[in-house]
């Protein structure tokens, strides 16, 4: 029989594999996720929608560390804040990453079958850009503009099960999120860019070099841009361009952390932008009730 310590140490390495002991990426993928349902719905979602969108990103998120660990297991032993995850240290088979990774995604899948044709039709691209984003680190510049679309696909699927249908507000949606997620991911690339320079890996900070802080500010600056665009044109009330200037204002105090290029400081940067999603949230959501 396996021991009761054994099975604790085994969920352990699970729990630190999926990273339920850091839950920044579920939020920074929920937040763009409920802005869509809200934005698709005047403010007026349905809670089930609600509900199967909040559990599925928790569980996409989870499938996807996995993936990622599978993915950088010949590289995360060499960097320092990756040193101590399961793969790195040896805990964890890949056939268990494999496994888990599977099962977390079918969970997943099982979680849309309530919902309309197009939001299953769509779930498919979601997985597939999902687990193939840990492999462009290997050739792509830019993969933080490819996991951009990773954790944007919550919006067309959000406005398919609330309306039936992506309009183009969607895709507008998707685009400003896209700008969001590779200023925030590219802070948090320079936090591992000396390691990464020595493992070969691509990402957004290693190619816009000395314009790395720049290209981040552009980014966040195109974001709000594109966000207050999307509440012109809908007539949102108040609250949502207060929402967007307190997001400014978290954006401006992540320059002060990030123009240094200090790694600590370049995490705590990444960090702060699940307040930056939580503010932008609020703001949409307020409009709605005022």
């Amino acid at each position: 029989m396996i021991s009761s310590a054994r099975i604790r140490d085994r969920y352990e390495n699970y729990r630190q594999l999926m990273r339920w002991d850091k839950p920044i990426g579920t939020l920074l993928l929920l937040w763009p996720t409920l802005w869509a349902l809200w934005l698709a719905t005047g403010g007026k979602p349905h809670l089930p929608i609600v509900a199967i969108f909040c559990l599925g990103t928790f569980l996409m998120r989870s499938a996807g560390c996995v993936i990622n660990d599978y993915a950088d297991r010949d590289f995360d032993a060499h960097v320092a804040r990756t040193s101590q995850r399961p793969f790195a240290r040896g805990t964890v088979s890949q056939k268990e990453a494999l496994l888990l990774a599977a099962f977390l995604a079918l969970l997943s899948f099982l979680l849309v079958l309530p919902l309309n044709t197009l939001t299953k039709l769509l779930s498919v691209p979601a997985l597939l850009v999902a687990a193939s984003y840990p492999f462009t680190k290997r050739f792509f510049p830019m993969p933080q503009a490819y996991l951009g679309i990773a954790f944007s696909f919550g919006i067309p699927m959000g406005f398919a099960a609330e309306t039936g249908a992506v309009p183009a507000l969607a895709w507008l949606l998707l685009l400003a999120n896209l700008f969001w997620v590779i200023a925030y991911d590219t802070a948090y690339a320079m936090a591992d860019k000396p390691d990464d320079l020595k493992l070969g890996i691509k990402t957004s900070a290693i190619t816009l070099g000395d314009y790395d802080v720049a290209g981040i500010m552009i980014c966040h600056a195109v974001f709000l841009g594109l966000m207050s665009g999307i509440g012109l044109h809908l007539a949102l009330a108040w609250p949502y361009f207060l929402g967007l200037a307190a997001a400014a204002a978290l954006m401006a105090l992540q320059y002060r952390d990030i123009r240094r290029r200090d790694r600590a400081k370049c995490f705590k940067a990444f960090l702060d932008n699940n307040r930056v999603g939580a503010v932008v949230f609020a703001g949409l959501a307020l409009s709605y009730l005022v």
